[in-house]
């Protein structure tokens, strides 16, 4: 694996005033602030532009006050001035872990309908105010039963639409082990809410002898489109303390039916493997981009999916081999601040993103470096320029 920093420098979306760095406000434009003391947090960011200009952005929230279980809740937002103001515009009964996408017209949001839920996709056809609901395989209830997933990429090949997701019913409850890996696909020009527009692949089941049994969990597959023109899905991988952070990468067939897996050659080494992160293409740099919680050497001998107090933008020719650019969100404390589960976006020359942030606020800040208080928003102004330093 090839890293290299080309410098350490914090990119906020807004220069903040002297006041607000006195009361320690997070970085960026604050979307949303859920103060712990309610006991619900802040999960799922996901970010999309609709082709008007105006920003949907949604996150939902879990935590022990929270319906995760029961019927989730997802709260969605509009900006129609770049980012700069956000006003929420609805809230959504029974959706969690899910994405945004635009497509031929409407516009979509795809996950489960609670901690462990069915697999579902709704469509709202006037800007995200109004939603369809999910409740027959003829309105978006795509799969039933225990599926697992968090807001990660939609792509497009073959004539098809891929997203990533995990099957998560297994004969333990335990947290990783109970995560199989698969995709789902349908027809471009399918009607999405219809579950017989869907297949999915086989399911790959925990592995408990990969990585010479240091392996934990994979889980937070992202589908991409590889250089030789293949579906891959490329998974976050949890391993113990020391040692480095890998990624998963399953290949699928290209009729969507099969999915498989080489524990020998499939294992990458990719900074911050070991928590979400997001990849996407793109055609003007030909590089594939990700953004991702980096640990810095002096972190390096905590467990890795804990290290969460550092974004930084990443890139890759050929998704195995990566270059660390820049660090672009950075607290030096790991225990109660963290930028995370970001959602980003390509925007002419910029990168927009949105992170889920556990920082300080005018209470007591956040439960812990997981339990995020805020939604906050980003921008990367001229990323391409990167790639010359």
């Amino acid at each position: 694996m090839k890293a290299k920093i080309n410098g350490l420098i914090l990119v906020l979306s807004v220069a903040l005033p002297a006041l607000a760095q006195e009361t320690a406000k997070p970085p960026g434009v604050v979307v949303n602030h859920i103060g712990k003391e309610t006991g619900r947090y802040i999960g799922s960011p996901s970010l999309c532009v609709l082709p008007n200009g105006t920003y949907i952005a949604t996150h939902d929230e879990f935590g022990p006050r929270s319906s995760e279980f029961r019927s989730a809740q997802t709260l969605v937002f509009q900006s129609k001035d770049k980012g700069m103001t956000w006003e929420k515009i609805t809230q959504i009964d029974g959706q969690f872990w899910s994405n945004l996408f635009f497509h031929r017209g409407s516009l979509y949001l795809m996950g489960t309908n609670k901690h462990h839920g069915n697999l579902i996709i709704r469509k709202s056809d006037d800007d995200g105010y109004t939603w369809t609901i999910p409740y027959l395989k003829s309105n978006g209830l795509i799969l039933e039963g225990e599926y697992h997933t968090a807001p990660m990429p939609m792509v497009y090949q073959n004539g098809r639409i891929w997203r990533a997701v995990e099957y998560a019913t297994a004969p333990t409850s335990e947290w990783g082990k109970r995560y199989s890996a698969m995709v789902v696909s349908a027809p471009i020009d399918a009607n999405l809410l219809d579950a017989e527009s869907w297949q999915k692949t086989n399911y790959l089941p925990f592995g408990s002898t990969y990585l010479d049994g240091k392996f934990r969990a994979w889980l937070e597959g992202n589908a991409v489109v590889d250089p030789d023109g293949n579906v891959v899905d490329i998974l976050r991988v949890d391993i113990p303390a020391g040692i480095e952070e890998q990624a998963a990468v399953v290949r699928i067939s290209q009729d969507g039916k099969t999915a498989s897996f080489d524990p020998d050659k499939d294992f990458i080494q990719l900074p911050g493997g070991s928590k979400k992160f997001t990849i996407r293409y793109d055609e003007r740099s030909k590089r594939y981009w990700m953004l991702t919680n980096y640990i810095s050497p002096e972190y390096k001998e905590r467990h890795p999916a804990g290290v969460r107090n550092k974004q930084a933008l990443c890139s890759s020719s050929d998704l195995r081999e990566w270059t660390v650019h820049q660090v672009v969100l950075d607290h030096p404390d790991v225990e109660k601040h963290g930028f995370q589960y970001v959602d980003w976006l390509f925007e002419g020359d910029d990168i927009i993103f949105l992170s889920r942030t556990a920082y300080d606020d005018d209470y007591e800040g956040a439960n812990n470096n997981h339990d995020a208080n805020f939604l906050t928003f980003h921008r990367i102004d001229n990323f391409r320029n990167l790639l010359k330093k």
